[in-house]
């Protein structure tokens, strides 16, 4: 059963404690309502977020759905209202939408108290980030696809497939909503999902979906090995640490494996910049060159933003004002 098997995901990544209060991003389409008639029916202290993008004409009768549903068994619920495509902003639709969904999520994790966040990400939308990224040509990062959990938000349905959620919300007789833009292949994600997986699943193997988590899953054992290894070779390459500026000792760096060097660069610029936007993979081997030749007072610039700076030993990441 779906709920035997949701536990089961919830007690192997250790997802929620006995004091956590749950807040559920809950659309109203099958995915969030089978993890939130789960989450209640296991008796979970949780109270739920719905937003009305103001996208579809049929939106507020999702609204209206979620509500009543919670009315009826007493399950706190917030709405937020937004006209999304009045709002300017320079970001797609789906990122623009991202922002504000987890700003109100936050919002109410605050004001009511709330510990964790849940979402209803199952296995098909982790399969579909893992192709999207492939797609990409992502480094091993995007391979892990969405994972179990990620700071205050949790995934419980990150191990359950679409058809195992429809079929429970079929046997629970739920009759949850349906966002019919998710019908359409215009978006990168509805083409995976829509035309790319489904043919793979008819043509070449017809248990892509599980797969794919299951290779996600061993990227993620073998991401967090090296991860481990990065923030240890961090600390011991380290000079000094401060707003804006992070120096490196030259030499304990350029004895690094070259896959750690490569993940410390991003790591030192992430320190002194904040993030490591727009950083590629030739600004990086530009970086390791540098480093290589050890030359004093030649520097790089990979964006308006950094320098990189050979000096006395060092390698200093600035960040430019």
């Amino acid at each position: 059963m779906l709920i035997d098997k949701i536990k089961k995901t919830i007690q192997k990544y250790n997802l929620i404690n006995e004091d956590d209060k749950l807040l559920i991003g809950v659309s109203g389409g099958p995915d969030s309502m089978a993890l939130l008639n789960v989450l209640h029916e296991l008796g979970y202290n949780i109270c739920v977020a719905h937003i009305n993008h103001g996208i579809r004409e049929n939106a507020i009768n999702d609204q209206k759905y979620v509500e009543d549903f919670c009315k009826e068994r007493n399950i706190p619920c917030f709405v937020k209202e937004v006209k999304l495509l009045e709002i300017q902003s320079g970001l797609t639709i789906e990122e623009l939408g991202r922002v504000i969904r987890y700003e109100f999520f936050d919002e109410i994790l605050k004001q009511e108290g709330c510990t964790k966040i849940v979402t209803a990400h199952n296995a098909n939308d982790n399969a579909e980030t893992v192709v999207m990224n492939m797609i990409r040509g992502t480094g091993l990062s995007g391979l892990k696809g969405i994972g179990a959990s990620r700071e205050n938000i949790i995934r419980p349905l990150i191990e359950t497939t679409r058809d195992e959620i429809e079929a429970y919300c079929d046997e629970e007789h739920l009759n949850p909503c349906h966002d019919e833009s998710n019908d359409e292949a215009v978006y990168t994600r509805n083409k995976v999902r829509l035309e790319v997986l489904p043919y793979i699943i008819e043509n070449i193997n017809s248990n892509v979906i599980n797969n794919i988590n299951r290779m996600a899953e061993l990227v993620a054992l073998d991401e967090g090995y090296i991860r481990k290894n990065v923030n240890e070779a961090y600390e011991d390459c380290l000079i000094s640490e401060e707003k804006g500026k992070v120096v490196c000792n030259l030499r304990k760096f350029n004895k690094l494996d070259e896959v750690i060097k490569r993940r410390l660069i991003i790591k030192f610029i992430s320190k002194a910049l904040g993030h490591a936007k727009d950083i590629e993979k030739v600004h990086i081997e530009d970086i390791l060159k540098l480093c290589e030749n050890n030359v004093g007072n030649k520097y790089l610039t990979p964006n308006k933003n950094i320098k990189v700076m050979i000096n006395k030993g060092k390698v200093e990441y600035t960040k430019e004002y």
